[in-house]
């Protein structure tokens, strides 16, 4: 299964996201669906968990890694995780969903369960 995360970064913090279903914060991203690019999918999934009020120009995402990972879902998945880094700022305000309960911008000393993308 093919999966994206991207990385968004304010004041050397990245920005996380705690989705309603799972139990850890997570990178910005989620599945490639069935005919998307890892790009698209990336694009797709920043309009989505970060809501209607946040403002970005998907020309500044760029693949920065790929690599295998066992999804924390079920801890026994295999995935193809593939990275982006936001080259900007991301502008306007996020706004939780029925998907996503918070937002943290995480400069690692929050006490918070991490996915496992989050913990290389």
């Amino acid at each position: 299964m093919q999966v994206v995360g991207t990385m968004f970064f304010k004041d050397y913090k990245l920005l996380i996201d705690k989705p309603r279903k799972r139990n850890t914060y997570q990178m910005i991203g989620g599945k490639v669906e069935e005919g998307e690019t890892p790009l698209e999918a990336a694009i797709r999934e920043c309009k989505e968990e970060l809501g209607d009020k946040a403002i970005f120009d998907a020309t500044k995402l760029k693949q920065v890694m790929n690599f295998e990972e066992i999804a924390t879902s079920d801890n026994k998945t295999k995935i193809d995780f593939y990275v982006f880094i936001y080259e900007g700022l991301l502008e306007g305000s996020l706004t939780t969903s029925e998907e996503i309960k918070a937002f943290l911008w995480y400069d690692g000393t929050a006490k918070v369960p991490l996915s496992n993308t989050l913990k290389k």
